[in-house]
């Protein structure tokens, strides 16, 4: 009998997703960098965006979509597409959870962000992996969650420190300790801290490199380009409509990405708008956002973790326009930056401030690559590091007991 081939090792990254395309970029830059180590092995997304299929999957990755949950304005929870209680949806989650991952038996376990997955969706899991003994497992947490004050609030909410004792092996902050330590936010005890690796921002490598990945043709004169994105979209109104009221300088064009999820009443306004001006293009969606912000000549974007690390992956100047509810992640992660020189920001900037800052920013009267060149930008790196330490290490079969 010919033998079978020895089993590859096996990834599982865990995103709730109730909101815009963070947590499913995140994850989905982290597949290919475990993908693409001496291991490589193969890597099952489990993700609650509705988006997933927009995004293409490195060769040895799949994906699984959960039912979604949508966040509102205020920060409450609903289910997303279903006429349904949100425990109804937060039940079916979590049942397909824990089936899919104990079919899966993964050797690492990356969950991102909520310790216990939305609503407590993941602890079945958690517990049933733990008692198998194979499953290595790790918290990846952005470099900024929110205020300190809400940060710990909601952290002594979640139980976390009482869920790293029972589920984790280690905790993953995508961050640099120099520009912001999520260490002191959390108030992690000794022996946490202990576990807590900082990877750097996941920034470098995240360019595709693809077709589709130049700036689209100039349309009219222009020579000079202004990049601005708006995340998902799904609280990018805003922003949107004061750069549509911008002034640009001669010569210059405005290529803005509204986001998948905008609003139906801000797509027609950008439709009628990009008909009308030679020196605008509207790309609803792009997965090539690090190459366009490469070859762009200034960037204006709002503050989230994704965009900002593949902009500070490049040398382009940058304006970052923070979201400030309901959480303060980004004003926060924006105002820890601008101090050390690696980008601008404005907090509800109006269409002179960001002429003004244009302005500047194409002229090339600004500067952040030296900075940039100081930060620790790659994270990828050392997650593909951190997590063949992990998939080498052998299990403790004492952990099993202890999630029992």
């Amino acid at each position: 009998m010919t033998p079978s081939p020895p089993r590859r090792p096996r990834v599982a990254l865990y995103g709730h997703d109730t909101c815009g395309l963070g947590h499913l970029r995140r994850n989905l830059a982290l597949a290919a960098a475990l993908r693409s180590g001496p291991a490589a092995p193969d890597v099952l997304v489990l993700t609650g965006s509705p988006a997933a299929q927009r995004f293409p999957a490195p060769a040895g990755v799949d994906t699984l979509v959960l039912p979604s949950v949508r966040k509102d304005a205020d920060g409450g929870y609903a289910a997303g597409a279903l006429d349904v209680p949100l425990e109804t949806v937060v039940g079916v989650r979590a049942a397909t959870l824990t089936g899919a991952l104990t079919a899966w038996e993964p050797d690492l376990l990356v969950v991102d962000k909520v310790p216990r997955g939305f609503g407590g969706e993941l602890e079945a899991a958690l517990g049933a992996l733990r008692r198998t003994g194979r499953t290595r497992t790790v918290l990846g947490l952005r470099d900024v969650l929110d205020g300190p004050a809400a940060t710990r609030a909601q952290w002594r909410r979640d139980r976390g420190d009482e869920a790293l004792d029972r589920w984790y092996d280690e905790v993953w902050v995508y961050g640099d300790p120099g520009v912001h330590d999520l260490r002191r936010d959390l108030a992690l005890p000794p022996h946490l801290a202990r576990r807590t690796r900082f990877t750097g921002y996941l920034a470098a490598g995240r360019g595709t490199g693809a077709p589709g990945a130049h700036l689209p043709a100039p349309r009219g004169p222009s020579t000079r380009t202004v990049l601005a994105a708006v995340g998902g979209g799904v609280d990018g109104a805003g922003l949107t409509r004061t750069l549509l009221a911008t002034e640009l300088p001669a010569r210059t064009r405005l290529v803005l990405l509204p986001g998948p999820f905008a609003r139906p009443d801000v797509r027609a306004e950008l439709d009628r708008a990009a008909a009308t001006r030679d020196d605008l293009d509207v790309v609803a969606f792009t997965d090539a956002f690090p190459d366009w912000a490469a070859q762009a000549d200034a960037v204006v974007c709002m503050g989230g973790y994704n965009t900002v690390a593949e902009v500070l992956a490049t040398g382009t100047p940058a304006l970052v326009v923070p979201r400030c509810r309901p959480r303060r992640e980004q004003l926060v992660r924006a105002r820890a930056m601008s101090r050390r020189g690696l980008l601008d920001h404005a907090r509800d900037p109006g269409p002179a401030d960001l002429a003004r800052w244009i302005a500047r920013a194409v002229g090339g009267d600004l500067d952040h690559a030296g900075a940039r060149g100081r930060c620790d930008l790659d994270g990828l790196g050392a997650v593909q590091r951190l997590g063949r330490e992990l998939l080498q290490t052998p299990t403790d079969p004492t952990e099993a007991r202890r999630a029992s």
